[in-house]
């Protein structure tokens, strides 16, 4: 019996470091760039992204549905949540790819989309984060074209509600309208003006 419980008590113990661990390889980072549909495809294919959920978040509204969103009423702005694993992609990667897809000089807007909901913004969830955004804004203004003009918010992240299944991997379920929309708004005709051959995807 004594057996039996030590044995028991093991694989909790293991159940419970392997779980620590798995913990241990996951982080967060919550980025706002325009249509939502838009932002998921490039973190998406990342070694190392274990997910990415299109939601809301920086508003003030609980559980605001798409509806609400759209209207500038919640406050929220349409963003994307990526849950990583650090020691396979990390922040400054995920950052990298986040300016490149997005106009950074754009205010309260995003292609053809206007108004604080589809605004661009970093939102850190700790201090190591906050800095790596700081300083990777601060290398982009190292560029003439973005130097003083940068409108993208680096802001401490606040609650992020997940939006609606049928806006999740919006790219994948619906490529055709998915597709359209993105042509039909102008995303990669600008990202190509701004960045070159390292537009976003």
């Amino acid at each position: 019996m004594r057996l039996l419980v030590r044995l028991v008590s093991l694989i909790v113990a293991f159940s419970a470091a392997a779980g620590a661990a798995r913990a241990a390889e996951r982080a967060t980072a919550v980025f706002a760039g325009g249509c939502f549909w838009c932002m998921e495809a490039p973190f998406a294919h990342l070694d190392g992204v274990h997910s990415v959920t299109s939601g809301y978040t920086g508003g003030q509204k609980k559980n605001p549905t798409y509806e609400e969103v759209s209207a500038g009423i919640t406050g929220h702005a349409e963003a994307v949540q990526v849950i990583y694993d650090p020691a396979k992609v990390t922040y400054a990667q995920l950052l990298d790819i986040f300016w490149h897809n997005i106009d950074p000089l754009a205010r309260d807007a995003q292609f053809c989309d206007r108004g604080t909901q589809y605004r661009s913004a970093i939102f850190y969830q700790d201090e190591s984060q906050r800095t790596a955004a700081e300083e990777s804004k601060r290398k982009l203004e190292e560029q003439p074209q973005f130097k003083g003009k940068i409108a993208t918010q680096i802001v401490a992240a606040s609650v992020f509600y997940p939006a609606e299944e049928y806006h999740q991997h919006f790219y994948r379920k619906n490529p055709l309208r998915y597709n359209q929309y993105r042509a039909g708004c102008g995303r990669d005709r600008r990202l190509k003006e701004l960045w070159g051959e390292k537009r976003g995807h």
